[in-house]
């Protein structure tokens, strides 16, 4: 990093997603930061987990100022990995942000194109089925194989309910479900020193079968749940 380059970063006041680029640039570089030049993607995997959950943690405090600083932390996060793709030659942050510029008109042909959308649903109904032409996914199957591994477990097996679901497949109606969880949780009354495999195995069929409902209903058990824990630890540490 030389002199002048920290002079002129130093000079500008007017900073910008450019401003941002430099700056990354010469924290990467020769005589930059001995941390940022030692991290990789999976050094720094999990810092843009947690830098996500404290966006949406800023959005359920419905509070600006920190929504406004967890966004940078996040930019960062996009910058960071960006900019050691560039190092290797691969891309760069101009070509991530022109790539999700073309996305953005593609998957919005009702703005850009000649397909109608009058509401909310429309659109999204639009957005979906240029998403699939996009990918190519061969319907449910395809939708499936297409959930991140990465994802929340909760939010992971939402999905692939909704999907299932919307493929025809039957998981029975809200009773029903609840009858089979119901009957799994009373299978392990009393078989706390039993198999543990077989416990597990039994307690995980019914949060999956928990989360269809969820998605049967609507809602994301990860978001509910939070909330609800969010509930528990307010009235303990109040006790």
């Amino acid at each position: 990093m030389k002199d002048k380059e920290k002079t002129e970063i130093l000079a500008d006041k007017n900073h910008d997603i450019n401003t941002l680029r430099r700056i990354m640039a010469c924290l990467r570089g020769e005589n930059g930061c001995p941390w940022d030049r030692a991290q990789d993607h999976k050094s720094i995997r999990r810092d843009l987990i947690e830098e996500t959950y404290e966006v949406a943690e800023a959005i359920d405090n419905d509070d600006p100022d920190l929504l406004r600083e967890e966004l940078g932390d996040l930019l960062l996060q996009v910058v960071f990995h960006a900019r050691m793709e560039e190092e290797a030659g691969s891309f760069s942050l101009d070509d991530v942000i022109a790539d999700l510029c073309e996305k953005l008109i593609r998957r919005h042909p009702h703005v850009f194109g000649d397909v109608s959308a009058e509401d909310p649903e429309g659109a999204l109904a639009s957005w979906n089925e240029a998403k699939k032409y996009e990918k190519r996914r061969d319907g449910a199957k395809g939708n499936m194989e297409a959930i991140p591994p990465s994802l929340p477990a909760l939010m992971r097996a939402r999905k692939a309910a909704k999907i299932a679901a919307k493929d025809g497949y039957s998981f029975g109606g809200t009773d029903e479900i609840i009858d089979r969880v119901t009957a799994n949780l009373r299978a392990l009354k009393g078989k706390e020193t039993g198999d543990k495999e077989t416990t597990v195995r039994t307690l995980s069929s019914a949060v999956f079968d928990i989360c269809a409902i969820f998605a049967a209903l609507g809602e994301d058990p990860e978001e509910n749940l939070n909330k609800k824990t969010a509930g528990f630890i307010e009235s303990y540490t109040n006790l």
